[in-house]
């Protein structure tokens, strides 16, 4: 049966091809009255070529799209995307992306399932910057799949190893974080470890803390990202740590922690070049994250009210309907980071 007319033509083409069935479809019409024809692609059989043309039809796509590069498509999701998150999270992707860089210059839609794990079978890093590479991954084919640059989401094919990796995740001691006081003169930086400590902050989330955000008066501040939970939520400060806020603020820089120039630090560079130095040197063997371990284990063990360590590390609860805080609530805060 002859297809309508606009709906595309399926051509057998002449010699021994691989592929021998071509599918045309129709892009347009010029002044004339004349359609505008382009190539759909090229199949092994009439039935997949009569398949490639229905779905066509039946969501019709800008073939351009199919010229362009994985890298491309990256820089239009990054375009969309990185307004939205955190530059904490936006540091995630990119790294990502740098780590996916034999798809760089493919074509998008030449990408397999196969491409894509490779890229994760020959990573030599952790589990979970293989799991950071496939989120990236989906969150890509989203976008693409959203904005018609593809028909396939070949990312949710993608395997990701067995994490047989045990938590390496654990809390400084008391005698550990005595000696962190012990050398807050000597090394710069040591302040931001212990007000990790003392807030349950992620280290992502200590470099977005704003000076317009703390309220030194009433001892708390507004920071976090990651889940609704933990956006924008009010964390009290302990009466510990609360000259080592004071003292970091300065009314002529946007952030808490900077860098020399007063500009805001990366999780990255706070990691080498700050948090790793000051483990190095005093001989401590910890990463960002067991400080906020600490805290939540510290917590614990002085029988601080459930709900409130939740509000403060920003988990999710049943319990927290809204991020609206009345006095009371402030206070009850104050009274559960005080028992540290």
């Amino acid at each position: 049966m002859r297809n309508p007319n606009g709906y595309g033509s399926i051509y057998k083409l002449s010699s021994n091809r691989r592929k021998p069935f071509a599918v045309v479809i129709t892009t347009g019409w010029n002044d004339e009255g004349k359609q505008r024809r382009e190539y759909l692609g090229y199949y092994k059989s009439r039935k997949e070529a009569m398949v490639a043309l229905a779905d066509y039809n039946n969501n019709p796509y800008d073939l351009s799209s199919g010229k362009l590069t994985f890298k491309e498509v990256y820089e239009k999701f990054k375009k969309e995307r990185f307004p939205k998150i955190s530059k904490s999270n936006q540091l995630g992707y990119e790294m990502s992306f740098k780590r996916s860089e034999s798809l760089h210059d493919m074509k998008f839609n030449d990408i397999r399932k196969v491409h894509l794990q490779t890229v994760i079978d020959n990573c030599d890093k952790s589990w979970g910057t293989k799991k950071k590479i496939k989120v990236l991954f989906n969150q890509m084919y989203k976008h693409a799949m959203e904005n018609d640059l593809t028909h396939k989401d070949y990312a949710r094919f993608v395997e990701l190893p067995k994490n047989d990796s045990k938590s390496s995740r654990k809390p400084f001691t008391m005698d550990e974080i005595n000696i962190l006081w012990e050398n807050i003169d000597r090394f710069d930086d040591i302040d931001s470890i212990l007000i990790m400590i003392y807030t349950g902050l992620r280290p992502g989330e200590l470099v977005e803390v704003q000076n317009k955000k703390i309220d030194l008066d009433r001892r708390f501040f507004r920071g976090g990202f990651k889940t609704e939970a933990g956006t924008n939520r009010l964390i009290p400060i302990h009466k510990k740590i609360y000259k080592l806020i004071e003292n970091r603020m300065d009314p002529n820089h946007e952030y808490l922690i900077t860098n020399f120039e007063g500009n805001q630090l990366s999780y990255y560079v706070y990691y080498h070049e700050k948090f790793k130095k000051i483990m190095e040197q005093l001989g401590l063997k910890h990463k960002p994250h067991d400080c906020r371990h600490t805290f939540a284990t510290m917590m614990d063990n002085a029988g601080a009210n459930k709900l409130s360590i939740k509000r403060i590390m920003g988990h999710a609860s049943q319990d927290i309907t809204d991020k609206v805080y009345t006095h009371k609530d402030i206070e009850q805060l104050l009274i559960a980071i005080d028992m540290l």
